[in-house]
C-alpha cells in the first residue's frame, strides 16, 4: 500500500514530521518498506505559457518560442518539442535552474538563436521514465508559480507492508485514523453529500447469492462527457499510489478505491441487457476480462451478469465487453459487499491478483458502500458532467457479517499489559479507532466497526492496547514460572553441530522454499511422485518439493549468473513425497558444491571441485555422528551414472545420495561448470554411537605394512571390510596408504598399499603373534577377494 504524506495529511496532520509519522506507523503495526520522494530532486521550475512560436532559420525541427514566466518580459526559448503550440501550459526550466542529475540552465545559443532557458518534459524532470513531448499543465495552472509547489512535489511515499489482518488501512482514511489515534487527535471521516438525483431511470438488480453478496448498490449516470479529462491533481494521486491514470471514470473508481477502500466498477449502460444479476457462475461459461484473459469459469465463482451473458468477475475484476470507453455516455456504477469467505482464493484460481480482490479476500468495510458510491458519483459529475440516477440498493442485513461486542476486563489488562487505564482512556482510545465501548461490571464491551474483521477475542483488543499505548512505554517484568529440565539423549547428535561442521568448511546455510517449479521437480526427481498445489502463489511454484536439490540449485543458479563462480550451499528442511495415498514429511540435509576448491589464493594451485573433495565434506560431518553408514555405487537420473554414491546404514537401506550433477541436466539448467550435490536423511545422520571408556594398553603397539596385488574392480573400502571381517580383536587401525598402477604390474591389477596397528591389552606381541594374525588375514584377502602378497 502506498500513501502519498501530502494526501494523508489533508485528512489528518499531526504535529510530527516524516521521520517520526514513520516510526509511529511502524511500531503501531503498520510496517512501513520504504519512504521515497515523489520527484527528483531540481529547482528553477516555474509554470511558463507559450504566447508565440516560429520556425527556427536554421533547423527544421527547432521552433523559437515566447514564453511568459510571470517576469516582466516574456522569454525567448528555442525548443525541439513535436507538441510546442501557442497557448500551452508547461514547465519552464529558468535560467540557473538544476534539473535531475545536477543538470544546469544556462543562456545558450541553438543554431544561432539565443535561448533563455528550457522547455521541459517528465522524464527531464524526473515524473517519468520517458516521454514523447513537452508536460501539458491544466489551462488553469498560475503562471510564474514554481511548478514544486503547483504539482506538491515537495512530497514522500510512504510504502506500508500491511498484514492480512489489517485490511482497514488499505486506504488513505484507514491510514489517517490509526495517524489521528497514535497522536491522540479526533478523527472525522471523509463527509460525502449526497448528489442531487436528476432523473429516475434506474436498472432492475436480482441478488441470487445474498450469503455471497448480502450488499449491492448501482447507479445510473446519463451523458458523460465524452471528451473529459482526469485533473492534474488525481493523476498525481493516483501515480504516488502506484496506479496509472487510464480515463475519468475508471480513475475515479480507482481514485475512491484508494481515498476510502472501497472497490468500485462502472459498466457501459448501453452493453448491458438489464436485470443485472449476481449469482453464482455456469461451468463451462466464458467470460473475457479486462486485461484481455478469457476465463472458462467454474461454477463456483460469483459473477455479476445481465440476461445475456456474464459481465464481471464478482469482487476480482470486470469483463472487456461490458467496459467503459472514449464513447461511452452511459453508465451504470456498481458498488458491492462481497464476503472474504467467497472471494477468497477465487482470483488465484484464474491466475489473478487485483487491488479489489486484495481488499475483498481480507474484508471491506460493509457499511461503506452508500458514501463510496455518493463520493464516486460527485467526483464524476465534476470531472464528466452527466445526468444522476437514484441509487438502486438490495441489502439483506440478515447476511451481514455479525458484529458481537467483545469482553475487556479491566484485571486481564493489568495482567497482561503491566498497565493499569483509566475509563476514560479506554473510551478515548477504541473511540478513536472507531469502536463502540460499553461500560460494564468487569470492565467494557466493545463492538468493532464494520472495517474490523480481526477483532474477536479479547486477546485482540489487548493487543489494540499495546500497540496504541506502545509496546516500548509498557513495563518490563522478568518471567517467574517453575520450569524443569529436560534430559538431553547423547545418541543424538543436535543438527546445529553438523551445520557448524559445513559452515567450517566454507558451506553457507540455504532457505528455499517447500514449493518449486514443476518443470524444476521434474527434471532432477522425474520418478518421484510429487504434492500438487491446488491454489499456488504462482506457476513456478506450484508443486511440493521431493528434494531439497530443487531450491539449491536454483539458487546457485541465481548466484552463478551474477559473477559467483565459487558456491557452497547446504540447507536442512523437509521433502514431501506421495506414500500409498498419503503425504510423507522427511527431514533431510542437502548440500551443493561448484567452482574451485579453495578461495584464489597463492598457496594451492587452482582447480575446480571433484567427487571426492564432496565426499570428503559429507564424511566430516558423518564422523561426527559415529554411525555405521558406508558408501557404494548408486544410480539417480539427475546424477553422473559413473560418479554416483548411495549412503547406506548397516542394514543396507539406502539414507542418501552423493554425486555430480547429469552434464545433459547442467546444461539444461545453465551452468557451465560440473555441479556436485549430496542429500540425507536426517534421521539416519544424527543417530550416534554414545561414547565409552577404554584404558590405555601398557604395551606397546607394532605396525606392520603389507602389499596386496589385486583387481582394478576391487574397491579400498571392500579390502578394508575384507579385513576387519577377520575379527582380529589386536588390530587396532587399517589404512591404505599407496595404490600403484603402471610398470610391473600385471593389465587389470593395481598394487595397494596398507599398514596396520596392532596392540594387546595384556602383553608385548611377539613375531610368532603377528605373523600369524597376518597369516590368517591374507589367507581370507585371497579367498574373498583374489588378493596375492606382493614380493
Amino acid at each position: 500500500m502506498q500513501v502519498s504524506e501530502a494526501w494523508l495529511r489533508e485528512l489528518i496532520n499531526p504535529p510530527v514530521d516524516t521521520e517520526q509519522l514513520v516510526a509511529q506507523l511502524t511500531m503501531a503495526g503498520l510496517e512501513v518498506d520504504a519512504v521515497t520522494p515523489v520527484a527528483a530532486e531540481f529547482s528553477g521550475v516555474v509554470v511558463g505559457q507559450v504566447l508565440s512560436t516560429e520556425q527556427h532559420p536554421n533547423a527544421d525541427k527547432l521552433k523559437i518560442c515566447k514564453v511568459d514566466v510571470g517576469q516582466d518580459e516574456a522569454l525567448q526559448i528555442v525548443c525541439g518539442a513535436s507538441n510546442v503550440r501557442p497557448g500551452l501550459k508547461i514547465p519552464a526550466a529558468l535560467i540557473g535552474a538544476v534539473l535531475p542529475g545536477d543538470f544546469q540552465i544556462k543562456q545558450s545559443k541553438l543554431r544561432g538563436e539565443l535561448s533563455f532557458g528550457m522547455l521541459c518534459s517528465e522524464s527531464e524532470l524526473g515524473l517519468a521514465a520517458s516521454s514523447s513531448g513537452l508536460m501539458e499543465l491544466p489551462d488553469d495552472a498560475p503562471v510564474g508559480s514554481d511548478i514544486r509547489d503547483y504539482l506538491m512535489l515537495n512530497d514522500k511515499v510512504i510504502e506500508l507492508g500491511l498484514t492480512p489482518n489489517r485490511a482497514d488501512c488499505l486506504s488513505v482514511e484507514g491510514v489517517a485514523r490509526e495517524a489521528a489515534v497514535l497522536n491522540k487527535m479526533s478523527f472525522q471521516n471523509l463527509a460525502v453529500e449526497p448528489v442531487a438525483v436528476a432523473h429516475q431511470e434506474t436498472l432492475q438488480i436480482q441478488v441470487q447469492a445474498l450469503d455471497a453478496c448480502p450488499v449491492y448498490l448501482g447507479r445510473l449516470i446519463k451523458g458523460i462527457a465524452q471528451n473529459a479529462a482526469t485533473p492534474l491533481w488525481m493523476q498525481e494521486r493516483l501515480r504516488r499510489s502506484g496506479v496509472r491514470s487510464l480515463s475519468p471514470v475508471v480513475d475515479v473508481t480507482n481514485y475512491v478505491l484508494l481515498e476510502l477502500g472501497q472497490p468500485l466498477h462502472a459498466f457501459d449502460a448501453a452493453k448491458l441487457a438489464a436485470p443485472i444479476v449476481v449469482r453464482t457462475s455456469r461451468k463451462g461459461e466464458n467470460l473475457a476480462l479486462l486485461n484481455d484473459q478469457i476465463v472458462e469459469l467454474d461454477g463456483e465463482a460469483l459473477v455479476i451478469a445481465d440476461q445475456q451473458q456474464a459481465l464481471a468477475l464478482a469482487g476480482v475484476m470486470g469483463g472487456s465487453e461490458s467496459a467503459v470507453s472514449d464513447t461511452t455516455r452511459d453508465i451504470f456504477l456498481e458498488c458491492a459487499f462481497f464476503t472474504p469467505r467467497n472471494i477468497a482464493g477465487k482470483a488465484r484460481d484464474f491466475g489473478l491478483h487485483t487491488d479489489s480482490s486484495h481488499r475483498f479476500e481480507r474484508g471491506v468495510d460493509f457499511t461503506l458502500q452508500q458514501r463510496a458510491i455518493e463520493r464516486a458519483t460527485q467526483l464524476i459529475v465534476e470531472i464528466a458532467g452527466g445526468s444522476v440516477g437514484p441509487v438502486n440498493a438490495v441489502v439483506s442485513e440478515q447476511h451481514l457479517p455479525p458484529r458481537p461486542a467483545v469482553k475487556l476486563r479491566k484485571q486481564r489488562i493489568e495482567k497482561v499489559l503491566g498497565i493499569s487505564l483509566s475509563s476514560q482512556e479506554i473510551v478515548s482510545l477504541f473511540e478513536g479507532l472507531g469502536m463502540q465501548v460499553a461500560e460494564s461490571a468487569e470492565g467494557w464491551e466493545i463492538t468493532p466497526p464494520g472495517f474490523r474483521f480481526d477483532i474477536a477475542i479479547e486477546e485482540d483488543l489487548l493487543e489494540e492496547i499495546g500497540r496504541i499505548v506502545g509496546y516500548d512505554n509498557l513495563p518490563t517484568r522478568p518471567l517467574m514460572m517453575r520450569t524443569e529440565l529436560g534430559k538431553a539423549d547423547e545418541a543424538i547428535l543436535p543438527l546445529t553441530r553438523l551445520q557448524d561442521c559445513l559452515i567450517d568448511r566454507g558451506y553457507q546455510e540455504a532457505i528455499t522454499y517447500s514449493f518449486v517449479d514443476e518443470a524444476m521437480q521434474q527434471a532432477v526427481a522425474p520418478n518421484d511422485e510429487f504434492v500438487r498445489i491446488q491454489n499456488p502463489i504462482s506457476a513456478e511454484l506450484a508443486v511440493m518439493r521431493t528434494t531439497l536439490w530443487c531450491g539449491l540449485l536454483h539458487a546457485a543458479l541465481y548466484n552463478t549468473n551474477r559473477q559467483q563462480t565459487r558456491v557452497r550451499l547446504f540447507e536442512s528442511g523437509l521433502r514431501f513425497v506421495r506414500e500409498k495415498g498419503e503425504i510423507k514429511q522427511e527431514k533431510m540435509l542437502a548440500g551443493l558444491a561448484l567452482g574451485s576448491v579453495y578461495v584464489e589464493q597463492w598457496g594451492e594451485k587452482a582447480r575446480n571441485v571433484d567427487f571426492f573433495d564432496v565426499k570428503a565434506d559429507v564424511e566430516a560431518f558423518l564422523d561426527l555422528a559415529a554411525g555405521d553408514l558406508s558408501f557404494r555405487p548408486g544410480q539417480h537420473p539427475a546424477l553422473h551414472p559413473g560418479q554416483t554414491a548411495e549412503i547406506v546404514d548397516a542394514n543396507a537401506n539406502v539414507v542418501g545420495l552423493l554425486g555430480m550433477l547429469h552434464p545433459n541436466l547442467e546444461k539444461q539448467l545453465g551452468f557451465d561448470s560440473p555441479v556436485f550435490l549430496f542429500e540425507l536423511a536426517q534421521e539416519a545422520v544424527l543417530q550416534r554411537s554414545v561414547p565409552k571408556f577404554a584404558p590405555l594398553s601398557k604395551f606397546p603397539s607394532v605396525r606392520r605394512d603389507m602389499a596386496l596385488l589385486l583387481s582394478r574392480e576391487v574397491s579400498a573400502e571392500q579390502i578394508v571390510d575384507c579385513i576387519r571381517s577377520c575379527q582380529e580383536p589386536i588390530v587396532r587401525e587399517v589404512s591404505i596408504f599407496d595404490i600403484y598402477q603402471g610398470k610391473g604390474i600385471e593389465e587389470g591389477y593395481k598394487s595397494v598399499a596398507l599398514s596396520l596397528v596392532l596392540q594387546d591389552f595384556e602383553q608385548t606381541l611377539t613375531d610368532l603373534e603377528i605373523d600369524a594374525i597376518f597369516r590368517r588375514m591374507l589367507e581370507k584377502l585371497t579367498v574373498q577377494l583374489n588378493a596375492k602378497l606382493r614380493e
